[in-house]
């Protein structure tokens, strides 16, 4: 089993930065993919940011060139760091790591409060 803790989640003011971290630990037999999803009340979980093993990077539009998704081999870590939030940044957000077998893990989620 993997267990996924996020932290880092909080209230900031629009313009503001976080930085979000998830670490990873158990029994991780082959990663795939780590990455960060979110939930906004009413809609969708969708896709902000996403790390292959490789080390490729995929973005969703509305968050390119504000995000930025690293990771630390080391310590089985992945970090999102926002800046130049928005409103509609608000959200929960949840780590998610995808192994090559398609098992997908989360976290337990946190929360992302942009006001205005």
């Amino acid at each position: 089993q993997v267990q996924l803790v996020e932290s880092g989640g909080g209230l900031v003011q629009a313009g503001g930065s976080l930085r979000l971290s998830c670490a990873a630990s158990g029994t991780i037999v082959s990663t795939k993919t780590m990455g960060w999803f979110r939930q906004a009340p009413g809609k969708q979980r969708e896709l902000v940011a996403r790390l292959t093993s490789g080390g490729s990077t995929t973005y969703a539009d509305s968050v390119k060139g504000r995000f930025t998704i690293s990771r630390d081999n080391a310590k089985n870590t992945v970090y999102l760091q926002m800046s130049s939030l928005k409103p509609e940044d608000t959200a929960v957000y949840y780590c998610n790591l995808r192994e090559l077998t398609g098992t997908n893990y989360w976290g337990q989620g946190t929360q992302v409060t942009v006001s205005s």
